[in-house]
C-alpha cells in the first residue's frame, strides 16, 4: 500500500507498507538494545498486527489520500514513549521496584490521541527512579547507556527515550518534562524536543501524577530526530487545547527578536558552561546575523543565576508527600538510613540518589519559611522580566546544560546542573531543545529557545531554522 511516513526531514511518497517501517524499528532495536538498555517493555507482535490492519485498510481504497491525511496524519508511523506514561498492558514503573510488575490498565490521553491520529505505540524506555533524577538508572531496569559513548549518560528522566531515537530505533517519542526531563536527554542524545506551554497538553496517564500547585510544571511533549516532527506531534497530543497556540502561523525569521544568555550568570552550585556549548550558541547567533540580517541581543538576567534555588522552592508543596514516600509510590515511608545500610551490601531495592535526594529534601528551604517566600517571589518577578523582553514575537537562545554528557554517576557530584532547563518549567514556559553537532570528544551539544508563555511555534520555528543551516541530528557510530 501506499504510505505517507515521515523520513529523513521532508515528506515522501514511498511504496512501503507499514508492517515493513514497524518491522524495521523492531529489527533496530534488537540490535541495538543489548549494548543501550533503553527499551524496558514492547508490544512488537500486536503493533505488527495492527501495522497489518493499516496496510489491508490503506489498499482497499475506502478513504482517499487527502481524507487518510487529515483525520489519521500519523497512520502506521510506529512510536515509543517512556515508562511513566501509560500504554495499556505495557510496563508503567516509573523506575520503582515497588512497581515492577505493574501494566498500565488504560493509554495516557497523549497515547489515546496519537493512535486516534493512526500512530502505532510499540515500545516503552527507560527512566530514572520516581523519574526525578537525570540518569535513567534503577532497579528495575538497570542503567542506559549514551550512544555516542557508552561510558556516559542518556539523561533522565526521558533518558531511554532519548537514546532509542538518538540510536534510530524510533521513529518518533512522546516525553515528560518537569526539570528538564525532555530537554536533557534530547541534549545528551543529540535530537530534538519540545516542552510545551503550561496546560497545553494532559498529563492524565503520567506516574507519579504531581500534585495541584505542580501541574503546570510538567510539560509532556514530543521527542524526535527531526525538528519537522516536533510541530505536527504536538499538534495532535495538545487535543482542544491546540486552539491556545499558534501552530498553523507562518514564521518569519526576519521578524523574530532574539536574545541570548551564555550561562546562568555564575551559580557557584552550577558547572561553568563549557566553551564549545558557548561557541555554537555564537554560531547560531552568527548565522541569524548573515542570513537574516538579524542581530540577536546579548542580555544578562541577574535572577538567573538563583535558577536552582528557585525551582527547589516552587517544587515544594504545603501537604504534598515525601521524596521518602514516593520511593514506596506513597504507600509507606522508607527508612532511609537502613536503606542505605542495604545499598552498601547490594541489597537495597533504591538507588543511591534516590536514598540520598529522600535523606536530604528537608535539609534546605523549608515551605512557608521566609527565604522560600522569598525565592517564590523571585520566579514571580523572573517571569515578569522574561515576559517583558520576549513579548510575542522575542526568543531566547540559552545552553540548555552547562557540560556534554557527563559519565555514569558524575551527576552526583553535579547535582544541580540540571537547572539550566528546570528554571524553565517553573516559568511555565515553552522550551525547545537545537542539537549542534557533537563536540571535540564525539559527544552532542547545543542549546535550548525559549519563548513567552503559549508561543511555542516560533521555538519550534527556531528548531527548524537550526537544522536547515547545521545538520541537526548526527547518527552516532552505533547507528552505522
Amino acid at each position: 500500500g501506499r504510505l505517507r511516513f515521515v523520513v529523513s526531514n521532508k515528506f515522501f511518497h514511498l511504496q512501503v507498507t507499514s508492517v515493513e517501517v514497524v518491522k524495521t524499528f523492531i529489527d533496530r532495536i534488537k540490535e541495538v538494545n543489548p549494548i543501550l538498555n533503553c527499551v524496558v517493555d514492547e508490544r512488537f507482535n500486536e503493533a505488527l498486527e495492527d501495522a497489518r490492519k493499516v496496510d489491508e485498510f490503506i489498499q482497499s481504497g475506502n478513504k482517499s489520500v487527502q481524507d487518510i491525511e487529515k483525520d489519521t496524519p500519523f497512520l502506521g508511523v510506529p512510536f515509543s514513549t517512556k515508562d511513566c506514561i501509560q500504554v495499556k498492558d505495557l510496563s508503567q514503573t516509573a523506575g520503582l521496584y515497588c512497581r515492577r510488575n505493574v501494566k498500565a490498565k488504560e493509554d495516557a490521553d497523549t497515547i489515546r490521541l496519537m493512535r486516534q491520529a493512526g500512530a502505532i505505540p510499540f515500545a516503552i524506555t527507560n527512566v530514572s527512579e520516581v523519574c526525578m533524577w537525570w540518569e535513567s538508572s534503577n532497579t528495575v531496569y538497570g542503567r542506559s547507556n549514551n550512544p555516542y559513548n557508552t561510558n556516559h549518560i542518556v539523561g533522565g528522566s526521558s533518558g531511554g527515550e532519548g537514546c532509542l531515537l538518538a540510536a534510530a530505533g524510533s521513529p518518533l517519542g512522546i516525553g515528560s518534562d518537569i526539570g528538564g526531563s525532555i530537554r536533557m536527554p534530547c541534549f545528551f542524545n543529540g535530537i530534538f524536543g519540545h516542552k510545551p506551554s503550561k496546560g497545553i497538553v494532559s498529563n492524565h496517564g503520567q506516574h507519579p501524577y504531581p500534585p495541584e500547585e505542580l501541574e503546570g510544571f510538567l510539560g509532556i511533549g514530543p521527542m524526535s530526530r527531526y525538528a519537522v516532527d516536533l510541530l505536527p506531534t504536538l499538534r495532535i497530543i495538545a487535543g482542544k487545547n491546540v486552539d491556545k497556540l499558534q501552530l498553523d502561523k507562518k514564521v518569519d525569521i526576519r521578524k523574530i527578536k532574539f536574545y541570548y544568555m551564555e550561562d546562568d550568570g555564575g551559580s557557584a552550585t552550577v558547572s561553568p558552561v563549557h566553551p564549545e556549548i558557548k561557541k555554537v550558541l555564537h554560531k547560531a547567533v552568527l548565522h541569524l546575523d548573515k542570513a537574516y540580517g538579524v542581530k540577536a541581543q546579548k542580555i544578562h538576567i541577574r535572577k538567573m543565576k538563583n535558577s536552582a534555588p528557585i525551582w527547589f522552592a516552587k517544587m515544594k508543596t504545603k501537604n504534598g508527600p515525601a521524596f521518602s514516600e514516593h520511593l514506596l509510590d506513597c504507600k509507606g515511608s522508607v527508612n532511609v538510613y537502613w536503606e542505605l545500610l542495604k545499598w552498601h551490601i547490594g541489597m537495597s531495592n533504591h538507588t543511591f540518589t534516590g536514598l540520598i535526594t529522600a535523606l536530604i529534601e528537608n535539609w534546605g528551604i523549608k515551605y512557608g519559611s521566609e527565604h522560600h517566600s522569598y525565592l517564590v517571589d523571585q520566579c514571580s518577578q523572573l517571569y515578569q522580566e522574561l515576559e517583558e523582553i520576549l513579548g510575542n514575537d522575542g526568543v531566547l537562545l540559552y545552553p540548555t546544560h552547562p557540560t556534554p554528557a557527563p559519565f555514569h554517576n558524575e551527576p552526583l557530584v553535579k547535582p544541580f546542573n540540571f537547572s539550566y532547563t528546570g528554571i524553565f518549567n517553573v516559568l511555565e514556559l515553552p522550551a525547545t531543545h537545537c542539537p549542534m553537532g557533537l563536540s571535540s570528544q564525539g559527544l552532542p551539544i547545543g542549546f535550548q529557545a525559549v519563548a513567552s508563555l503559549y508561543q511555542d511555534h516560533l521555538t519550534i520555528a527556531v528548531a527548524l531554522e537550526m537544522e536547515r543551516a547545521f545538520g541537526g541530528w548526527v547518527p552516532p557510530s552505533i547507528t552505522v
